[in-house]
C-alpha cells in the first residue's frame, strides 16, 4: 500500500541529500539531526523533495557526526540515489522522538505571541535565527522595528506553544526604545 504524502507543515526536517553512496543505491545525507538511534528504531518512513515523496527507511547508519548513509526502499541502484542528490529529507512531526520540556520545534515559534513578565506585549515571532549557541528570536512589533531575543533562561520565562506565547523578562538593554523612531 502507499504512503500517504503529509502536508509540509506535518513533516520536520532532518537533512538533505549530498550524495549517492556505493553501488546499491544508498544516499549520504547531511543531518541536521541528533536523534539518530531514535531515527533507527521508530522512523519507518522518510519523506524526500518537495513532492514530499516517501519511501520506505530500511537502514540508518552514521559514519560520522552529521552524516547518514540512508536504505530506503525502491532504491535499488547508484543511478536512482544520484537523481536524490539535492533533496531534502524529512519525517512525521509525529514519528519524531518526544521533545524534553524545555524544547521546541524550531517552526512551532514562528507567530507566537513574545509577552515581558510585567503583561505588556513586545510583538510576534517572525523568525527564529540559529546562532550555534542560541536560538534568537526576531520579533515584529507594531510600529517599531524589529528587535531580536535570544532563547535563553535569563530571558525566557514561560514558552507556551498551546498558548501561543512566550513570556519574557527584559534584561537591560536587549530593547532600546529611546533611540528608535515611530
Amino acid at each position: 500500500m502507499m504512503e500517504k504524502r503529509p502536508s509540509a507543515d506535518e513533516l520536520l526536517l532532518i537533512g538533505k541529500v549530498i550524495d549517492a553512496f556505493g553501488l546499491r543505491g544508498e544516499i549520504k545525507i547531511r543531518a541536521i539531526t541528533d536523534q539518530v538511534d531514535h531515527l533507527r528504531r521508530h522512523v519507518r518512513t522518510v519523506f524526500l523533495g518537495k513532492e514530499r515523496r516517501p519511501f520506505t527507511l530500511q537502514r540508518v547508519h552514521e559514519p560520522k557526526a552529521g552524516i547518514l548513509i540512508l536504505t530506503l526502499g525502491g532504491v535499488t541502484d547508484r543511478t536512482t540515489a544520484e537523481a536524490l542528490r539535492g533533496a531534502e529529507v524529512a519525517i512525521r512531526e509525529c514519528d519524531a522522538a518526544p521533545l524534553a520540556e524545555d524544547e521546541y520545534f524550531i517552526h512551532q515559534l514562528y507567530g507566537l505571541r513574545v509577552i515581558e513578565s510585567g503583561g505588556g506585549e513586545i510583538g510576534v515571532v517572525r523568525e527564529v535565527l540559529q546562532t550555534g549557541a542560541n536560538d534568537v528570536i526576531v520579533v515584529k512589533r507594531q510600529g517599531r522595528s524589529d528587535t531580536l531575543l535570544p532563547m535563553i533562561h535569563d530571558v525566557v520565562e514561560r514558552l507556551d506553544v498551546a498558548a501561543g506565547q512566550i513570556v519574557v523578562r527584559l534584561l537591560p538593554g536587549l530593547i532600546d526604545d529611546d533611540n528608535q523612531e515611530g
